[in-house]
């Protein structure tokens, strides 16, 4: 598993990040079963907790909703999300419901925020 801050924000760096939660880079497996078709497997880029991206082999319809499997330091999660967005091989999927996997999810991004602090603090 692969951790760490997906966009810098502050002096030296010229991107801002509008969105609602902040994301997190994440290299974790994930499955998706999209609607009248097989698994598709990949693995994640990015959590926040409102939606991850993945990298996805096979094509998924863009604005279909989907079912997501994959495991996080806390526990595993199953949710639905939206298929919003395709750049070639990267899809960003939104959450749509509130369940305990976005308990997870968000315990999971409220701790990779803890440790990116402590490791922001260590470094001169």
């Amino acid at each position: 598993m692969v951790v760490g801050r997906q966009f810098e924000t502050g002096p030296g760096h010229d991107f801002v990040d509008a969105r609602r939660h902040p994301r997190f880079k994440l290299q974790v497996d994930i499955r998706v079963y999209p609607r009248n078709t097989s698994v598709v497997r990949g693995h994640t880029v990015d959590i926040s907790e409102s939606g991850v991206s993945a990298m996805l082999l096979v094509e998924v319809p863009i604005g279909e909703v989907v079912r997501l499997e994959f495991e996080l330091p806390l526990g595993p999660v199953d949710a639905h999300a939206l298929v919003r967005q395709r750049s070639a091989f990267r899809y960003g999927l939104q959450f749509v419901e509130s369940s305990t996997a976005q308990e997870v999810i968000g315990r999971t991004c409220r701790q990779l925020a803890m440790e990116e602090s402590l490791r922001e603090a260590k470094t001169p």
